[in-house]
């Protein structure tokens, strides 16, 4: 299954760097060892109670404040929710400990995939937004203590580069074919009822269940109109990737009752065998086991039984190597590649400086995701590109041949090299990766101007491991 580095989006979903350290806080720790005790008597005195107690909403708001993201079907952003909250919220909690709230519809939003195609977001109102973290914040002590050691997703203190140094370990084992499984559009199929059934088993208090429900069921809705839910939990809000855990976790047992070295990142996993034998017997009997078991398809054109180096896992790859080293996937840095040529346009009018300030984030960010990256080629030629596509845009600014031949007179060529570079009649491109121009402005000309190295950034990362 192919789930990208992970990117930041409208609300909640994570981006890589956040799913890179998920600890908890001090603050949080301290709700969550109160959550636990709690959870003990829930049964007895409702465990609505707790989703509701002050501490528990004052960490979620902080957290929904903190993600931002766009407002809901309301209308009402981050700017207004303060207000909202201090005139609705008291019939809002008298609601939900009556059992009687109904959430609102979610907002329809689809944005593009790298591979192509549209993933299809639910964005719930502020409020929503609020009672899911409160939820989460409950349950997730609960259900905590059975999932999966191999289950490495939107869980606290796990993330993604533990779950790919896991695959690294298991091929270094010899389990050198991995059954990569795409489950077909998993969010929008999970089974309302398989699901709930489920959470029946941990959750006594039915106001909870009924809310978790309504949640599920809400309607979507896009151009003003509400379309009704019967199945799925739509990516958007912050109970949905808990839901995905307790749901998934039925199929982390089933491989560990097989003996199988796994990796699990929500809807993504791969298994590690040692045989391509091996590998189409666990294939054909996962995918029967999620039909009948868990109401899940298998998407047979993106799932494969391939070496590991063939396929890529949370945005990294492997190298055939006995000893395996961890490499950036060719389909990551592809998408870099298209993020620096969406800043890069239009930069005619901006200057040098500011359009390296606009790179750095993307820059900073990216590679702090890949800092686990063992192969340094590709970061070389990644930061060669960059340069390369930051001299063109020079020298597309420059426009006129003499404006050029001063520019490059200023940076050090000889006059007569200078014009005869500036006049040579060819494309931007191709003077751009010439040598007068990588001798006027060299690695070090950018480095003043601040431009983040992704080489050099790896080192520093990787030093302070």
């Amino acid at each position: 299954m192919k789930t990208e580095a992970p990117r930041q989006v409208v609300t909640d979903k994570e981006s890589p760097a956040r799913n890179a350290g998920m600890a908890l806080s001090g603050v949080e720790a301290d709700v969550t060892t109160r959550l636990r005790t709690k959870a003990e008597l829930e049964q007895a005195r409702g465990l609505m109670d707790t989703v509701c107690e002050r501490g528990n909403l004052k960490l979620a708001y902080q957290r929904v404040i903190e993600n931002k993201g766009a407002a809901g079907v309301d209308s009402i952003g981050v700017a207004e929710f303060k207000d909202h909250l201090k005139q609705h919220w008291p019939t809002i909690k008298a609601k939900l400990l009556a059992g009687s709230y109904i959430p609102s519809p979610v907002r329809r939003v689809d944005i593009p995939k790298p591979q192509g195609g549209v993933r299809t977001l639910g964005i719930p109102t502020l409020t929503d937004r609020l009672i899911q973290q409160a939820l989460h914040q409950a349950l997730s002590p609960i259900f905590e203590a059975d999932f999966s050691a191999s289950s490495y997703g939107f869980r606290p203190g796990r993330n993604a580069h533990q779950a790919v140094k896991a695959a690294k370990r298991y091929v270094a084992e010899g389990r050198r074919y991995v059954v990569d499984m795409d489950l077909e559009k998993f969010f929008d199929r999970v089974n309302h009822d398989l699901l709930m059934e489920k959470l029946s088993k941990k959750i006594g208090d039915r106001r909870v269940l009924r809310l978790i429900r309504r949640y599920l069921e809400a309607g979507m809705m896009a151009a003003g109109i509400v379309t009704p839910r019967k199945e799925g939990t739509p990516q958007g809000g912050p109970l949905s990737p808990l839901l995905s855990n307790v749901l998934l976790t039925g199929l982390d047992r089933e491989l560990e009752s097989r003996g199988h070295a796994f990796c699990r990142y929500a809807d993504d996993c791969n298994i590690y065998v040692k045989s391509r034998q091996a590998g189409e017997r666990v294939m054909a009997s996962l995918t029967r086991f999620l039909a009948d078991t868990l109401k899940l398809t298998v998407n047979a054109a993106k799932s494969a039984v391939a070496r590991p180096w063939e396929r890529k896992f949370l945005g990294y790859s492997l190298t055939w190597h006995k000893v395996p080293r961890l490499r950036i996937a060719p389909a990551s840095y592809q998408r870099l590649e298209n993020r620096v040529r969406e800043v890069l346009k239009g930069t005619r009018g901006r200057s040098l400086t500011t359009t390296i300030s606009e790179l750095n984030p993307l820059l900073r960010g990216w590679m702090a995701y890949f800092r686990l990256t063992e192969t340094k080629n590709t970061l070389e030629e990644l930061d060669g590109w960059i340069r390369h596509k930051l001299r063109c845009t020079m020298w597309r600014q420059w426009k006129r041949p003499y404006t050029r031949a001063t520019n490059l007179k200023k940076a050090g060529l000889t006059e007569e090299r200078a014009f005869r570079s500036a006049f040579n009649e060819r494309g931007p491109w191709w003077n751009s990766g010439a040598s007068h121009m990588n001798q006027a402005f060299p690695k070090s000309f950018f480095d003043r101007l601040g431009l983040v190295s992704l080489l050099d950034t790896m080192r520093r990362l990787q030093c302070v491991q």
